[in-house]
């Protein structure tokens, strides 16, 4: 499998003059291929093939006066440029044809050099890593990095990034393989949530940090220090870099706060079951702001992929099925519940239910059903032996029953 690992970078004055090159030279040849293909579909002519870009764009490119100046950065710079192009329009026909699955995916558009996050590629002809620690990268030079953790293997390719607060980074690609964990019997189903960021089916709750309410206070003076500056005037740049590293802070609290849970969970529990949630639909309501900042979307990936790396069953329960209407101790389906409603008690049983805790344990019931019926499959310890086996650790039940076969779920329209 390949994952990326990401370090701190600390170019020097001159290998910041140097990658400043590299960004713009990379977007100029972007737009000068992307301007070429669309003059071509405005004429009706065919589509323009990467190797005449590659030819008209750069090689010859650079023996003009106008363009000459693409010669100062290597010419994988550019190469990896037109093959980004390239990537971004496959995705945009694969959208269109539905081969793609997901949000419908735009033409590729123009790169503008106020854009504040700039990022080149290289492969393994245009950077190599040195013993003293350092990176070289073709045509800047090397690098200062700071090593956080070790690279697992040779990287097959590099992205030098800068971001918005001027910080930068490098990330490398890397095939590995996965490190399988010893088995455990626990399982869990995940309820995601606001008051609480995460409830567990065995009661746990995961307190939500909510860090980008706790430094709203010093943004909003940021924000205002930004909007009474010029526009256009040194000062009015500075107080952006500002604004963007508070921005920054908050999301490396964020990431650092996902990865260290996500880690916790795969490693205590043999199968992970969550609520498929949409949370593009929830970012446009009353909550969005306080949806953005759990960041639901970007934890319940490190736990799909932290599961294959490890050996886990990881499963998504449909966004329709009801599991804050469900009783999970018979089955009995009480009806929806406005926000307001915590606690609720069943009308067949009589169970007091906690909201958070009965839709995670319903998740987890949900999620064996899921993985009984075939539906998931999970690389487990054989890897070692070049072989893959499905395995089912969450105990089969009877498709289309809750856990009890009191009554059926399957079907249940949404909650």
């Amino acid at each position: 499998m390949q994952l990326r690992y990401n370090y701190r970078a600390y170019p020097d004055a001159t290998q910041r003059r140097a990658l400043a090159r590299a960004f713009g030279c990379a977007r100029v040849v972007w737009n000068d291929c992307l301007r070429d293909r669309r003059e071509a579909h405005a004429a009706g002519l065919p589509y323009v093939k990467s190797a005449e870009l590659s030819r008209l764009r750069i090689t010859q490119a650079k023996c003009t006066e106008e363009r000459a100046w693409l010669a100062d950065v290597s010419a994988v710079v550019l190469q990896q440029s037109l093959r980004d192009l390239d990537t971004a329009y496959k995705n945009f026909f694969d959208s269109t044809r539905g081969k793609r699955q997901g949000r419908k995916v735009g033409p590729p558009r123009y790169k503008s050099k106020k854009d504040t996050r700039q990022s080149v590629r290289f492969n393994t002809n245009a950077f190599s890593l040195q013993e003293n620690g350092t990176v070289y990268v073709a045509k800047v030079g090397n690098l200062k990095v700071k090593w956080s953790r070790r690279l697992p293997a040779a990287p097959t390719s590099l992205t030098v990034t800068k971001d918005s607060s001027g910080r930068y980074f490098l990330s490398f690609v890397v095939d590995t393989r996965p490190d399988i964990l010893p088995e455990v019997e626990a399982e869990s189903g995940i309820d995601l949530g606001l008051s609480a960021f995460a409830i567990m089916s065995d009661g746990r709750k995961i307190d939500s940090p909510r860090f980008l309410r706790r430094a709203e206070k010093k943004l909003k003076r940021l924000q205002r220090e930004l909007s009474r500056k010029a526009k256009g005037s040194k000062n009015r740049a500075k107080a952006r870099v500002k604004v963007a590293r508070h921005h920054a802070k908050v999301a490396d609290r964020r990431r650092d706060f996902h990865h260290k849970a996500s880690t916790q969970i795969i490693r205590d529990n043999q199968a992970v079951y969550v609520e498929d949630l949409a949370v593009s639909g929830l970012g446009r309501t009353r909550l969005a702001k306080s949806v953005h900042d759990a960041g639901w979307s970007a934890f319940v990936a490190m736990l799909e992929y932290k599961a294959v790396k490890h050996g886990r069953t990881f499963a998504k329960v449909d966004r329709a099925f009801p599991s804050s209407q469900i009783c999970s101790a018979c089955g009995f389906r009480d009806g929806p519940k406005p926000l307001h409603v915590r606690e609720w008690t069943c009308g067949a049983c009589g169970t007091v239910h906690d909201r958070d805790h009965n839709a995670a344990r319903n998740v987890l019931f949900e999620g064996r059903r899921v993985v009984a019926a075939g539906r998931v499959e999970t690389l487990n310890a054989s890897w070692s032996a070049g072989k893959t086996r499905t395995k089912v650790p969450a105990q089969r039940v009877e498709a289309g029953t809750h856990r009890d076969g009191q009554r059926a779920v399957a079907g249940i329209p949404g909650l």
